[in-house]
């Protein structure tokens, strides 16, 4: 299940990517928003980060105008690894090194058919291990309060 999200300036955006992730056969639920009209993007970056942090999505993919403001409100949930990405290579690595569990897009800087290619990265990719699991580890740490690497 991909729980989505977006404000007004990418709600076009975010339908577009929804019908495409139903034509690949995902599953979605939409947290919203449903219209054009003016609203604010932590609403839904929350939601959808909580639905991914309390496990009822098994990743999250937001849309606001950047992609940037998203992914900082979605980042403030415990358990969350949002990254913003404009490039197919930059997503599939965070995927691969940084496990991350949402992808914020912003819709005033990429197209449709790169969104696509960006998503399709995303989700193909899967998160290596090794050495980086200890990175992740460090990541918790640091939503806890503690220095990386100190308990």
């Amino acid at each position: 299940m991909i729980a989505l999200g977006s404000d007004h300036a990418g709600f076009a955006l975010k339908e577009t990517l929804k019908a495409y992730l139903k034509e690949k056969g995902f599953e979605t639920y939409d947290y919203g928003t449903y219209d054009e009209n003016r609203c604010d993007y932590p609403v839904y970056s929350y939601r959808v980060a909580k639905a991914v942090a309390e496990g009822k999505a098994d990743k999250g993919i937001l849309v606001c105008g950047t992609g940037v403001g998203s992914s900082i409100a979605a980042n403030k949930v415990n358990g969350i690894r949002c990254v913003c990405c404009s490039d197919p290579y930059s997503a599939e690595l965070s995927r691969r090194h940084n496990d991350s569990n949402v992808l914020a897009l912003g819709s005033r800087v990429i197209g449709e058919e790169l969104a696509k290619m960006i998503v399709d990265m995303w989700l193909a990719a899967e998160f290596e291990g090794g050495r980086h699991a200890g990175r992740i580890a460090m990541f918790v740490d640091i939503e806890n309060g503690c220095e990386p690497g100190e308990k």
